[in-house]
């Protein structure tokens, strides 16, 4: 995972290159209609400038940590029926619960490091165009949100880990959660009547083009995101200690 979002990193910077300090290349989204770019924030950001640029691939940004964090959360509760390892699990001298801990934990750091891959391959590649203090408050705000991201959909992927008794299509389920809510979120920016579905995507919690004009989160969403990781562990504690296990 860290490979391919240095190698998405480079490939978007490679073509950042074109719009660098060239206005005449705008006059191709001109041609765009106008819902589209509404839909995907395209009239947001000023793609001359690199925090423009950044700001428009924040949103793909979000989709590669986040698909990583939903996978990584349901296998690693599901891999022990997988795997045929889960009747040595229960032999051991521990609860499910402090199982579903470690694990979640374990999965946590995989997170982590894939953030800390995202934030450094951007800061190298945006390094050649001299960018100024702004782009790295901006930069910095959307690695915080994309860690919000990242536990969201974590905490997803454990709960239907832990909850599901078909273990063997937890990680599609999860990831098909994940793109519903991506299209959700492209939905709500098509029209003002279609804008209450921006509550049910969490890629619409942390707009890039809001990060970008207020330098801050939004509290509403940052409460909802802490409901829905909470909500979402808790179900996969109590699904997981009551549920049998595929041996």
């Amino acid at each position: 995972w860290g490979i391919i979002v240095i190698l998405f990193v480079m490939v978007g910077v490679s073509k950042f290159s074109a719009y660098y300090g060239n206005p005449e290349m705008l006059a191709i989204l001109d041609q765009m209609p106008p819902a589209l770019l509404s839909a995907f924030s395209f009239q947001a950001f000023n793609l001359t400038t690199v925090t423009g640029f950044f700001g428009l691939m924040f949103t793909y940004f979000a989709l590669l940590v986040s698909i990583a964090a939903a996978m990584w959360g349901s296998d690693i509760i599901s891999k022990e029926e997988r795997d045929k390892t889960v009747e040595f699990s229960l032999t051991l001298p521990v609860t499910r619960s402090r199982v579903v801990t470690a694990k979640a934990l374990a999965a946590l750091v995989n997170c982590i490091a894939l953030l800390l891959i995202t934030w450094g391959a951007s800061l190298a590649s945006a390094a050649q165009y001299q960018p100024d203090g702004e782009f790295y408050r901006f930069l910095a705000l959307c690695m915080l949100a994309l860690f919000i991201m990242q536990l969201i959909f974590l905490a997803i992927g454990i709960f239907l880990g832990c909850a599901m008794k078909r273990y063997k299509r937890a990680s599609a389920v999860a990831v098909s959660v994940l793109l519903g809510t991506y299209f959700l979120s492209v939905l709500s920016g098509l029209h003002r009547d279609l804008e209450f579905l921006k509550y049910l995507s969490p890629f619409k919690y942390f707009d890039a083009g809001v990060l970008l004009r207020e330098s801050r989160l939004d509290l509403t969403f940052v409460v909802l995101s802490a409901a829905i990781v909470l909500v979402s562990m808790a179900g996969a504690y109590l699904s997981y200690t009551r549920r049998d296990l595929y041996i």
